[in-house]
C-alpha cells in the first residue's frame, strides 16, 4: 500500500510518500524559519500564506522523488488537527481535492497521534502498551497507547508547553528560533546547575506540566542580573554566562519531563517509554531519558 502524507498544522509544509507503513519513499518539507524568525515565533496569517505558496511544489516533489505518480497512490492522509486554523485549512484542501480528483480514500490524521506513531518509523512497535511522552511547541503530555492504536491522556500541560517555553526565553535573550534548537547547542558543555529554577510538580502523583512559572522565574533573573556574559568565563561580579542560564533553565525542563515520564510507567505497571515531538529531539532530554529508563529496567523509543 503506497500513502500520500500532507502535513500543514504549523509553520512547516510537508508530504511524504511511505510504501507500507513503514518504508519512506520520500519527505519533502518547505521550512518558515527564516520568515517567522525575526518575530522569534509563528505568526499565523504569515504561515496560511506561505503553505497556499507551498502546498503544491511540496506535494510534486514528494512525489516525484518517491517515483510514484499520483495513480499508483492507494490512500492519502492529512493532519486534520490539532494546530493552527488557517495552516490546517490549506493541507486538508489541497488532499481532499487530491482524494475527490483522482477517487482515492482520504484519512484525516491527529496531530498527536502522528507524533505518536512517528516514534516508530525506523524501529518495531512495543508488543506491549507504552507510554508515550509528546512534547513539542504546542503540546507536553503524557498518553498511555495501547496495541489497537487507542490512547488515553494521563496528563497535560496547564499552561505552557516545553517548546513554547523555550521559545520564548529564546526571544528574549534575542539569541533566534527556533529557540529549542538554539538552547540546547548553547547548553552544551556548559554547567546544568549553576542557576537554580524551580520545577513545577505538583501533587505527588500528579502528571501534569506546567512551565509558565519556569518561563516567569527565569525573565525574573534577567530582570534582576541583567542580560548574560558571553560564554567566557565569568568575571566573579555576579554575572552569569549565557551557556549556563541555557543549561540551567534547560534541565529545569528535563528533570520534570523525564521524571514523570518514568512515573506514569511507574503507576501504569508498564514497561516501554516512547517520545515524539520536536523537543523529542532535544539532546539532553534524549541523553537523560536513555540514562532513566535503563535505570529502572524499561525500554525506550526514540
Amino acid at each position: 500500500m503506497i500513502i500520500l502524507g500532507i502535513e500543514t498544522s504549523c509553520d512547516e509544509t510537508a508530504a511524504a510518500v511511505v510504501r507500507d507503513g513503514k518504508e519512506i519513499l520520500s519527505s519533502v518539507i518547505a521550512s518558515q524559519v527564516s520568515i517567522h524568525g525575526p518575530y522569534g515565533g509563528v505568526v499565523p496569517e504569515l504561515a496560511s500564506r506561505k503553505h497556499l505558496e507551498y502546498i503544491i511544489p511540496v506535494i510534486e516533489s514528494a512525489l516525484e522523488k518517491a517515483g510514484v505518480s499520483c495513480e499508483e497512490l492507494d490512500v492519502l492522509g492529512v493532519t486534520q488537527g490539532p494546530g493552527l486554523v488557517g495552516a490546517l485549512l490549506v493541507g486538508l484542501s489541497a488532499a481532499k481535492a487530491m482524494a475527490y480528483a483522482l477517487d482515492k480514500p482520504l484519512i484525516a490524521v491527529n496531530h498527536l497521534e502522528g507524533h505518536i506513531q512517528s516514534a516508530f518509523i525506523s524501529g518495531g512497535i512495543p508488543e506491549n502498551p507504552f507510554i508515550c511522552l509528546v512534547v513539542s511547541g504546542g503540546h507536553t503530555a503524557l498518553y498511555r497507547v495501547d496495541q489497537d492504536g487507542g490512547s488515553r491522556l494521563l496528563g497535560a500541560t496547564r499552561d505552557d508547553a516545553a517548546g513554547e517555553a523555550f521559545d520564548k526565553i529564546a526571544k528574549l535573550l534575542d539569541i533566534g528560533y527556533p529557540g529549542g534548537i538554539v538552547i540546547d547547542k548553547l547548553a552544551s558543555g556548559a554547567n546544568p546547575e549553576a542557576i537554580k529554577f524551580p520545577r513545577s510538580r505538583f501533587e505527588k502523583e500528579s502528571l501534569e506540566f506546567s512551565f509558565s512559572g519556569l518561563k516567569t522565574a527565569a525573565a525574573n533573573f534577567i530582570r534582576i542580573h541583567g542580560p548574560p556574559a558571553s560564554d567566557s568565563a565569568c568575571s566573579g561580579d555576579g554575572s552569569y554566562t549565557l551557556g549556563d542560564f541555557a543549561a540551567s533553565f534547560q534541565e529545569a525542563i528535563v528533570d520534570v519531563l523525564v521524571e514523570k515520564s518514568i512515573k506514569a510507567a511507574q503507576q501504569c505497571g508498564l514497561s516501554d517509554i516512547a517520545a515524539a515531538g520536536g523537543v523529542a529531539a532535544n539532546s539532553r532530554l534524549r541523553k537523560r531519558l536513555a540514562q532513566e529508563a535503563a535505570s529502572a529496567n524499561f525500554r525506550l523509543y526514540l
